[in-house]
């Protein structure tokens, strides 16, 4: 159980979309500081929001916030890097890329706040997934949340030790900057976070926020061609109807 009163909490992707929603829902339970990281920070507007420049592929600059943010009991790996082309004819360079935001820069931040929420008493680490860790023909970028999802799963058992709670987060299309050219149906961002801190105080180690996240989770007990999927007007879809539409 993580409590979030009092706390302050470091956000990665922080300033827009979903990283936004959490810092707001921080502050509605009563965290006294959020480090709200960007590549490019802008004025808050609220003195308690501290925007702070970070690129979570920089060690040095993880490095350096790690050293700055030393009240930091909760940390949000939210910041990730898009990716829709099909793998097959990604060119590698860019899947490295998108791995080297979403899954090494998560993993970075953990490395250099381990010790920080160690020293605060242990304290949480969250890690946004998605419901496409589970699910086939999300291209790099599904290959990479997957990746974190298995990071999460190491680093639970890893930092137990220490007191610190892991919550791994999944959950389908969110109303984001990054989804925004999808017609599809969307999670509101700000509910979604409200989930997470829920979880977050009743001591979970993961939350499927929606239906979308709990038909993937339930879809890896069989056979993995139940892992495809497509929209269908607007729904996500699926298993043997998806596959039957040649494609997902």
């Amino acid at each position: 159980m993580t409590v979030i009163e009092g706390a302050a909490v470091l956000v990665t992707g922080g300033r827009r979309g979903l990283g936004q929603a959490f810092v707001a829902e921080f502050l509605n339970l009563g965290a006294t500081k959020v480090y709200a990281t960007s590549r490019r920070p802008v004025p808050a507007g609220d003195d308690r929001i501290e925007p702070v420049a970070l690129d979570v592929t920089d060690e040095r600059a993880v490095a350096a916030l790690a050293r700055h943010a030393r009240d930091v009991s909760i940390v949000v790996n939210n910041a990730g890097l898009p990716a829709r082309g099909p793998i097959v004819a990604e060119h590698v360079a860019n899947v490295e890329a998108v791995f080297a935001t979403n899954v090494f820069g998560p993993l970075r931040v953990a490395q250099h706040f381990a010790p920080v929420l160690a020293a605060n008493g242990g304290g949480a680490l969250v890690n946004i997934h998605s419901a496409l860790s589970w699910a086939a023909g999300a291209g790099a970028y599904g290959a990479s949340k997957a990746a974190l999802w298995s990071v999460t799963n190491a680093l639970r058992v890893e930092l137990a030790g220490q007191g610190t709670q892991v919550l791994g987060v999944h959950f389908g299309y969110t109303d984001t900057e990054m989804t925004s050219s999808l017609a599809v149906v969307k999670n509101d961002p700000r509910r979604v976070a409200r989930d997470v801190l829920i979880a977050l105080t009743e001591g979970k180690a993961e939350v499927l926020v929606d239906d979308v996240s709990r038909r993937f989770k339930a879809a890896l007990s069989g056979p993995v061609e139940g892992l495809s999927w497509t929209v269908v007007d607007g729904e996500v879809v699926l298993g043997h109807r998806a596959a039957e539409r040649g494609d997902g």
